[in-house]
This record gives C-alpha cells, structure tokens and sequence, in this order.
C-alpha cells in the first residue's frame, strides 16, 4: 500500500511518534502506509547531517528472522540488503587454539546479517519521510505529556520555545529512559524494574589489511569469551569489524583497573592474544571510547487509554547478548500494526491487544538475553559445551520438525519468544529422559557383562580345583 498527496486525508486520525530510532522510524512507515498523519520529534541532530554516533549504543547491529519480516512487510528489504554482510555462524577465538566456527543452524536461511545502525537508521527515516503523511522534527524534545488528552509539549532544542502539540495518540519509541513511559506512569500503579549489568563496554576497531582484504573470516561473528572479559565482533562491508569489548566496571580486572597501557597490553595477551594483533588501535580506541552502560526494563503498564502506548526499549529493553533488541522492536511495530488491524478505528483495543499479547513474550526475552552473557561468556570456551550444540544441530538435522535448538527458535524462525522457551524446555526434558535411559541401559548392560564375567571366573577357579 502507497500514499501519495492526492490520498493524505487531513481528517485521518493523528499520531504523535517521540523518538526517531529505529523502532520510532519503522513505526512512522506503517502507520503512513495506514494513513495516518503521523509526526515524529526527536530530540538528537538529524543523523543523515550528524555521522558523530553519540548516543552510547554499538553502531553494528545483527538483522534477524523477526526484524527482517517486519522489515519485509513494508518493502524495505531490497533497499537494506546492500548495506548488509552475512554472518553465517561464529567464529570462536581461544587462546591457545585455531579460530573455531560454528555454523547458526542447520539450513542456508540460518543466518544473521550485520548492518551499520546509521545507515539501517537513516534507510527508515527516508523511507517514512517520503511519504506526505509523516513528517520529521529534529532537535524536538519532549518535556511533558498529557496521556489523557494525548497532548505532547515539545521545547525546540534551537530555539528554547515549546509547543503543544495535540493527536490522537502518542507512541513512545523514545529508549530506554523514556520520557513517554515516565510521563504515562505518573500518577499510576505501574511497575518498573531497571537493571544494570555490573558490566560495561567499549568500541574497538578490526580494520581490513592493508590492501583492503579482511584480516579474519569476514561472513561470520567474531567472539573471544572469557570470565574475565568478552569480546563479540560484527563484520563490515569495507571487510572491517566492530569489536564490542565487554568488562566488568569493577574488580581485578575491569574497567577500573585497566588504566595503563601495560595494564591493558597485560590483560589483552593474558585473555585475548590474538585479538591485540588484530587492532593496531588498541590503546587509542581503549582510552578515548567511553565505557558504555547496559541496562535492561521490564515495566507495566506499557498503555493508557488508547491515548499513549510505548514500544522498542521503552517498553522491554534488554541486554545485547542475544542480539534481538533491534529485532524485537521491529517485531513491535509489526504486531502493533496487527492490533490495529484487528481493532480498525478502536486505539483502545489495539494497545490493549498489543500489551496483552506481546508483553508476556518479550518479559521471556529479558531473561534469555541474561542467560546467553553466561553462554558467551563461559561455555563457547567450553569443549564440552560445542559437542553439546553439534548435538543439538545434529538433532534438528535429522529432525527437523520435531527438534530445533532455542537459539534457532529465536533467531531463525518468528515463533513467540515464549513459545520457543516453551518448547526448548520440553525438548530438554525429552533429551535428559533419553540420557538417562541410556545411562541406565549402559549400567545395566555393564551390570550383566560383569555378572558373566563373574560367572566364567569362577567356573575357571572351581575347573583348576
């Protein structure tokens, strides 16, 4: 579906979007191609003038199953793909051993695609902006809300001078310290749970070799786990890579202490020795590049009203280790879009429908990202651990409609985070039930041949007597 000039009709309902990230921008397109008048303010610089990434975040992001389907629903994969690398597994580094890979899954769909969030970001923001109905305000912040009028008071960063601006409905997509979310909550019984990781992360850079060629496998996601550190590398087009260095804030070896280059060359060679050979600006990036912070939010109620409803980090931000927060809040758009469809000329069912059946699943999705730092940390190092996801593959191989590991569910298919969850749990139930038969039938295998043995042994002493 279009809209075009000669469409846009100045009585459709309005929206106000506050945030111009990626959900906020998607989310402008769908509801463009609804027909609805929808405005967007975001508080930060245009980022099509602005190439200075200031807000903290890591500027490589993997596009999987669910936002590629979001993405696809309005048109905007064959624009994307040029600005994408594949990732078809990971490359695991080890101290002392060859750079491993693991392939994601089991078919040549499994695989994830590394985007610039700059150019993924300034892809949506186009898109939305050609369309007559939707209309783009930078340097716009929200200072404060009227949830039950749907009224957004937004103060021009140029100029100091606020305006009041009236719809039928504002969207918060405005991160993780959402504004929206604080202003809906006021007054209310609402919940609100925000954890940070003890954890911190820095920005490092694995340029190409000299005559432009990749240093390392450039399809894949580089990791280096460690207890002490990680590090996690997304691939670029110029066959460079984003490193994301992750350390603790605090304690022996952390950010804290990291304070000299010896200090750092030490801990490098101690956990990660071929990583410092692959980023000449080591002490450079370390000391210049702030320490990012990760938090995650699980909070209710996400709507009021039909007035304000929240999607994105807004509403359920997660920790990046199982890299779906990109693709979650392109997940929401599609489903909020879906509720609307469901409830045409209804805002009050549609955000209703949209929290009743969308909260319970992301709520699934905090705490898998939490379990896969401990995976990416911890077991990729563990030889135990890679037979067991072989096993896991070789499962789904020749199973493929009765067995697929979670991380597939997850990454590789559009299943409900919930319902992934679900049947993960029950295929390892099946798995442990089918271990312990084994055992027990080895035991009592080993049991009888013992009992045999036993036997032979003492016909032999009684034949001697």
């Amino acid at each position: 579906m279009t809209v075009d000039s000669e469409t846009v009709d100045s009585k459709a309902p309005s929206i106000t979007i506050v945030g111009a990230g990626l959900g906020g921008s998607l989310m402008a397109v769908y509801l463009g191609l609804r027909g609805y008048r929808v405005s967007v303010y975001e508080r930060r610089e245009d980022l099509r003038k602005d190439t200075d990434d200031s807000s903290g975040r890591s500027i490589n992001l993997g596009l999987s199953a669910r936002g590629i389907r979001a993405l696809d629903k309005v048109g905007l994969l064959e624009t994307l793909w040029q600005h994408t690398v594949p990732m078809r597994g990971r490359v695991i580094h080890r101290p002392g051993a060859e750079p491993a890979f693991q392939a994601y899954g089991t078919e040549d769909s499994h695989i994830l695609h590394s985007i610039l969030r700059g150019d993924l970001n300034s892809t949506l923001i186009d898109r939305a902006e050609s369309m007559p109905n939707v209309t783009f305000h930078f340097r716009s912040r929200l200072t404060r809300l009227d949830k039950d009028k749907a009224v957004a008071y937004v103060t021009d960063e140029a100029t100091g001078q606020e305006s009041e601006v009236a719809a039928d409905a504002v969207i918060g997509a405005d991160g993780v310290y959402s504004t929206v979310r604080a202003q809906l909550h006021r007054g209310e019984r609402a919940d609100l749970q925000q954890e940070f990781m003890e954890w911190g992360y820095k920005e490092l850079t694995i340029p190409a070799a000299p005559d432009g060629s990749p240093q390392v496998e450039i399809e894949a996601l580089h990791i280096w786990p460690g207890g002490a550190g990680l590090i996690v590398a997304h691939p670029n087009r110029d066959n460079s890579l984003t490193g994301t260095l992750f350390l603790p804030f605090e304690g022996e070896e952390s950010f804290a202490t990291l304070t000299t280059p010896d200090a750092i060359l030490g801990f490098f060679r101690k956990h990660f020795p071929d990583a410092e050979a692959l980023i000449p600006d080591l002490l450079k990036e370390f000391d210049a590049n702030p320490a990012g912070t990760l938090v995650c939010i699980r909070t209710s109620p996400w709507q009021h009203d039909g007035r304000v409803v929240l999607i994105g980090d807004a509403a359920h931000a997660v920790y990046p280790f199982y890299g779906q927060g990109m693709n979650a809040s392109f997940e929401d758009c599609l489903e909020l879009d879906a509720c609307i469809g469901r409830h045409p000329g209804d805002l009050d069912a549609a955000f209703k429908d949209f929290e009743d059946t969308r909260k319970q699943h992301t709520d699934v999705l905090n705490e898998l990202s939490k379990q896969n730092f401990v995976e990416l940390r911890d077991r990729l190092a563990s030889p135990w651990h890679v037979a067991l996801k072989k096993a896991d593959l070789a499962l789904s191989k020749a199973f493929p409609k009765a067995w697929m590991p979670l991380y597939t569910m997850v990454s590789h298919t559009t299943m409900p985070y919930g319902d992934a969850l679900d049947r993960a749990g029950r295929q390892d139930r099946a798995l442990k039930w089918l271990a312990a038969t084994a055992a027990t039938g080895a035991a009592l295998s080993l049991f009888r041949l013992t009992r045999r043995a036993a036997r032979r042994a003492h016909r032999t002493t009684m034949d001697v007597r």
